[in-house]
């Protein structure tokens, strides 16, 4: 009997996710948004194979090598790894959230040997395989798409490197070079990994305090709902863009101290969301029973209460996602962001601070965050409407109310119905 209601449970929480999946996908806004992300995330990941001036594959008379092997750092050995990884589970039997904990497992253990163990070359000269290749030294040599790393400043074009898309003769930069002559495409390319992880990092940091601290408030109510509910309070009144700028002035610029204040300091709306739905669940008949079995309060608070109300969260992240993005792309911007790592805000930077307007460098990283945070905004909203029943079911009766006249028994009718 126990294992039949477990199985019916099972089916009826499978079948909830992926009548919400179908629901989302079916608006086009939503569709767009996903293909931008999961394009930008491939793109992330790839970034040293799409975005590189090491060769790919070369051929010498001693034989074939790899030289962009020996240049590869730990994030990304990780991450080619956690992208082999998905390729093997995904397809594999068995539910979905199993598969997800034992991918997570082996990611972190692959990090934890990636970040041990490679150590790439500190010193590294670009300019050595142009001239091998200028020499004739190569046999064969295959380049990546852009044969251009984010660090490789070419200056002997001009005094300043700057140089507009498709201008130079012997040479092409799709989206122009910024004033150090970096190759912008390859720029925006790798600082896509730095807008994506701190958009996920920072909202995971966020989301899981949010989670904890609101259903605690939610569940005993009381005493600890009053002293957290001013604990949010508290949080909710700190600006997180001037505690960003005090923090980089006295301890310096890095990426993982701006997720951790970013996440710090917007948890408190999760944390609302999730007050509110325990609120309203701790009297269901289900949590109720759950307490008469003598479940643990864990148990109660997370594999019970947690899945039923976990639609607001899902719609709240997406958009904190976005506001994450928007932060780091903020304090880059203003000339506060990491030191010679390629960002997006920090382009835009350069575009504003150059004697001259360069359009390229004003154009396509501003595009570029312009469609991820549009994207998590599609996202966002296709949740709402695909989680909250109230607007489902306000939309189907619109959409199937008869048309009814003014005075007449049709509209008398409709009314009574």
């Amino acid at each position: 009997m126990t294992e039949s209601v477990q199985q019916g449970e099972g089916r009826r929480s499978r079948s909830w996710a992926r009548r919400v999946v179908g629901e989302v996908l079916l608006r086009w806004g939503a569709r767009l948004g996903i293909g931008w992300i999961a394009l930008l995330t491939l793109v992330a990941i790839l970034a040293p194979v799409l975005a590189s001036s090491h060769p790919l594959l070369v051929q010498t008379a001693d034989g074939w090598s790899m030289p962009f092997l020996r240049y590869l750092t730990a994030a990304d050995v990780t991450l080619f790894g956690m992208l082999v990884l998905a390729g093997v589970f995904w397809p594999l039997p068995g539910r979905p959230w199993r598969r997800f904990v034992l991918w997570g497992v082996l990611s972190a253990i692959l990090g934890a040997v990636a970040w041990q163990t490679v150590s790439p070359p500190s010193l590294v000269i670009y300019e050595q395989y142009r001239e091998a290749e200028v020499q004739g030294e190569y046999q064969t040599v295959i380049r990546a798409p852009i044969p251009y790393s984010p660090r490789d400043y070419l200056r002997d074009y001009a005094d300043t490197g700057l140089e507009a898309p498709r201008e130079a003769p012997d040479r092409v930069h799709w989206f122009g070079t910024d004033d150090n002559g970096a190759d912008a495409l390859s720029r925006m390319i790798h600082a896509s990994r730095i807008a994506l992880s701190i958009g996920f990092i920072a909202t995971g940091i966020a989301l899981g305090i949010g989670v904890i601290l609101g259903g605690l408030m939610g569940y005993f109510s009381g005493i600890i709902d009053i002293i957290g509910m001013r604990l949010v309070e508290i949080f909710e009144a700190i600006p997180t863009l001037f505690l960003l700028l005090t923090f980089v002035a006295f301890f310096g610029r890095s990426l993982y101290l701006m997720m951790l204040i970013i996440g710090l300091t917007s948890w408190s709306g999760y944390a609302r969301y999730v007050r509110a739905e325990f609120l309203r669940l701790r009297q269901q008949d289900f949590v109720q029973g759950a307490i008469a079995s003598g479940l643990s309060l864990p148990s109660i608070l997370f594999r019970h209460m947690l899945p039923n109300g976990i639609a607001p969260i899902l719609v709240a992240a997406s958009f904190g996602v976005a506001s994450a993005i928007l932060a780091e792309a903020t304090l880059s911007f203003l000339g506060l962001g990491l030191v010679d790592e390629p960002s997006w805000g920090q382009m835009l930077n350069q575009a504003v601070q150059s004697s001259t307007f360069n359009w390229w460098m004003a154009a396509f990283p501003g595009g570029a965050i312009f469609l991820t945070v549009f994207a998590y905004n599609l996202i966002g909203e296709a949740l709402r409407d695909a989680v909250d029943p109230h607007s489902r079911s306000a939309a189907k009766a619109a959409s199937h109310a008869a048309p009814t006249r003014p005075g007449g028994a049709g509209a008398t009718s409709g009314a009574v119905r």
